[in-house]
C-alpha cells in the first residue's frame, strides 16, 4: 500500500550549486548528504514537511542521471512513494500491467530499498518505491 508522497527527485549537473540555491530556497540546509556507488550517484536530501527533495548528480559517464541529463535539462527526475511492503507492492503492479525496472528492491539512498516503475508504463513518469530498512530487513 502506498502511504505517502516520499520524495522529489531532482537531477542536476552541479549538486554543490543546486545545493546552494535549495539552501537559500527552502531557508534550511539539507539534513543528508550520500554518495550510493551502485548507482554512481551523489545524493543531497532536504526534509520539507512530511516530504523530501532529494538532489541526484551522476559521478560517472554510465550513471543514469548523468544519461539523463544528456538528453533532458535539470528537473524532476522521479517521484517516490513510501510503500509498506515493497515486494507485495511489486508484485501487485505486476500484476496490473506496470514494467518494472527491478526484478527485486535493492538498497537506495537515505536507508531504503527500491523499485522503479518504468515511464513509459506510468504516463511518462519514473516512479518510485520506497520501504524504510529495519535492522530486521534483507535485501
Amino acid at each position: 500500500m502506498f502511504t505517502n508522497l516520499e520524495h522529489l527527485g531532482l537531477a542536476v549537473h552541479d549538486l554543490e550549486a543546486a545545493t546552494a540555491l535549495y539552501t537559500t530556497l527552502l531557508g534550511q540546509p539539507p539534513y543528508k548528504k550520500e554518495h550510493v556507488a551502485s548507482e554512481a550517484v551523489d545524493t543531497v536530501f532536504f526534509q520539507v514537511g512530511g516530504s523530501k527533495i532529494e538532489l541526484l548528480a551522476g559521478t560517472s559517464p554510465d550513471s543514469a542521471i548523468t544519461k539523463y541529463l544528456s538528453k533532458r535539462p535539470e528537473g524532476i527526475h522521479h517521484v517516490a512513494f513510501e510503500v509498506d511492503d515493497i515486494r507485495a507492492e511489486m508484485e501487485r503492479l505486476r500484476q496490473e500491467g506496470f514494467v518494472l525496472l527491478n526484478e527485486e528492491p535493492k538498497r537506495g539512498a537515505d536507508n531504503k530499498l527500491v523499485c522503479f516503475v518504468h515511464p513509459k508504463s506510468a504516463a511518462g513518469v519514473l516512479v518510485e518505491l520506497c520501504q524504510s530498512i529495519s535492522a530486521t530487513d534483507h535485501e
